[in-house]
């Protein structure tokens, strides 16, 4: 890998720009804009976002997960509990998702604090998900350290050799989580690196509209 390389790649932001005025009061209502765009555009994987997170030992981490719900109290997910994040997210329960559009050079960043959801929405969600997936919920202790692939493929093979008729039942150790947001910060792409950006915070229960310096 020659640096220089690295060094030289870049791209100006030409499509369009944004401004606080454009902006609805409600943030939510300004996100479920975006994402309409979004799925009008056919970007691709839509609601991939970055889920960011802090454990007790004060180390961040970050991996990509799905947004499968945006509602008025906030963006939901799911994941294993028992996972990195899941121990992560117990020990502090503040988080950040960022979403990136390169189609549309546009990002989202959304910060909060998350909750767990009930037992009944966990259900249904997980039985609304496609077999094989529901499996692989069930094989995989998610972030454990495990001696090699075979047993997992073995124990996916096994639940997918059970009879359709034979329902696959959600583990308890998984489930959804809501961020309810504090913070909204919407990123339009500019030429020279001279961005915009829209936030939102939260100011007891109004929410501050204000543009930030890129």
């Amino acid at each position: 890998m020659e640096n220089e390389h690295i060094a030289a790649l870049r791209k100006e932001y030409l499509r369009d720009s944004i401004d606080p005025s454009d902006f609805p009061a409600d943030p939510v209502a300004a996100f479920a804009d975006w994402f309409d765009l979004v799925l009008a555009e056919q970007c691709p994987e839509p609601n991939a976002m970055v889920l960011s997170t802090v454990g007790a030992n004060g180390r961040p981490s970050s991996r990509v997960v799905l947004l499968k719900d945006c509602t008025a109290q906030g963006l939901v997910f799911f994941t294993n509990y028992k996972s990195r994040k899941g121990e992560e997210l117990f020990a502090n329960p503040y988080a950040c998702l960022n979403f990136f559009w390169h189609d549309l050079e546009r990002q989202i960043r959304v910060e909060g604090k998350v909750e767990p959801l009930p037992s009944s929405v966990n259900d249904a969600y997980f039985n609304s998900r496609p077999r094989l997936s529901q499996a692989g919920a069930l094989a995989s202790m998610q972030s454990s350290i495990i001696p090699d692939r075979e047993g997992l493929d073995a124990e996916m093979q096994r639940l997918m050799s059970l009879p359709e008729s034979e329902a696959l039942v959600r583990p308890s150790h998984w489930g959804g989580y809501c961020l309810v947001p504090d913070y909204f910060e919407f990123w339009q792409g500019r030429a020279g690196r001279v961005h915009d950006r829209i936030c939102y915070e939260l100011n007891g229960s109004d929410w501050r509209k204000f543009r930030r310096s890129p």
